[in-house]
């Protein structure tokens, strides 16, 4: 099944925070409206079990050419598919690319690197689109994107066995978990690692189901390359299910080790990243590590103002799963109350 998130008015005219939810077919031509079963996705997250065999009716009706009142499907009236999310945790599970980082920062590699999973909570009050721009305020910030898969899990009992935490994941989505490097720093001096150098999250246009993906699902992963395109080149197809040293059952396990998970968290898997250096990277920052272990100097440059990112996933007959992130690099533009406040303290 495949579900996303449309943008949506009130009768003020003002558009609505959550959005709301709509069926989308396979092939990602038409949705439909699904008011009378939840009107977001959240909602159908709260009673799942008791709402996803009435989606899955639709899905299927949809699909087979039943359902008349479907609507042309535009990936760009997609808000994030939880627009605002009761949680949003990322991991790093792929450890070549923390190895790559921790050689370049301090020379060593921790020892439970490869034992334990290392997981950070973001913020998740504001999930943005596929399509929504990738809005900052100076180019000197070091903007990267990440190229990542998430799963959003229903209510997760703390404490969970790696055998129960499986049968919690019931979306799959795409991630541009953005980054500002030249943040990053300062804030872990600090020892409290991220905050200002992780601004808003973009979700690709649909969240799946895992058996959408057939035998590209299992073992808890993603078993299909992930391709990240830099203004219109490729820069990498690192494969999802390759050198993922924790999966997303390991990584349910640790987040609810001393806490409950509510229904709509969701868990990334951190930036997907091969050994095999020749399928490319899905970030900046790895390829510039490669290039300074390479020749001893990084040569890629960090994202500018009208730089242009596109992270999508095909399928084995090449049509896509998620539909694309795509998106822009702009400048904040800063408001006239912004600038106000900012007088005020001169």
């Amino acid at each position: 099944m495949k579900l996303a998130t449309l943008k949506s008015h009130g009768r003020d005219g003002q558009e609505g925070r959550d959005g709301k939810l709509v069926v989308v077919n396979r092939s990602l031509t038409h949705y439909v409206d699904v008011p009378t079963i939840a009107l977001t996705l959240q909602a159908a997250l709260d009673n799942w079990q008791l709402l996803a065999p009435s989606l899955e009716g639709v899905y299927s009706r949809l699909n087979g050419g039943e359902e008349k009142n479907c609507k042309v499907f535009q990936a760009n009236e997609c808000m994030a598919p939880l627009p605002r999310a009761y949680q949003w945790v990322d991991g790093s599970a792929y450890v070549h690319y923390l190895e790559l980082l921790a050689k370049v920062r301090t020379g060593q590699v921790p020892a439970d690197l490869w034992t334990d999973p290392h997981i950070y909570q973001g913020g998740s009050d504001k999930m943005i689109g596929a399509h929504s721009g990738i809005e900052v305020i100076s180019e000197e910030a070091g903007v990267d994107f990440e190229a990542e898969i998430a799963v959003i899990t229903d209510d997760v009992p703390m404490h969970v066995s790696s055998e129960q935490a499986p049968q919690h994941i019931r979306l799959i989505s795409l991630v541009n978990d953005v980054t500002l490097r030249h943040l990053i720093p300062d804030e872990f001096a600090k020892g409290y690692g991220f905050l200002q150098s992780k601004p808003a999250t973009a979700f690709s246009p649909v969240v799946i189901t895992p058996d959408e993906l057939g035998d590209a699902w299992r073992e808890n992963k993603v078993h299909l390359p992930l391709i990240s395109t830099l203004n219109g080149k490729l820069f990498g197809r690192p494969n999802s299910g390759m050198d993922m040293t924790f999966d997303f059952a390991e990584l349910i396990v640790h987040t609810a080790k001393t806490r409950q998970l509510t229904a709509g968290t969701i868990i990334g898997s951190g930036t997907v990243s091969n050994q095999d250096s020749s399928v490319g990277s899905s970030c900046i920052a790895e390829r510039r590590m490669l290039e300074i272990f390479a020749r001893g100097e990084a040569t890629t440059e960090f994202m500018k103002f009208g730089d242009h990112v596109r992270i999508e996933m095909l399928d084995s007959t090449g049509e896509s799963v998620f539909g694309a992130i795509d998106q822009y690099v702009i400048e904040h533009a800063i408001s006239e109350e912004e600038v106000r406040y900012t007088s005020a303290f001169e």
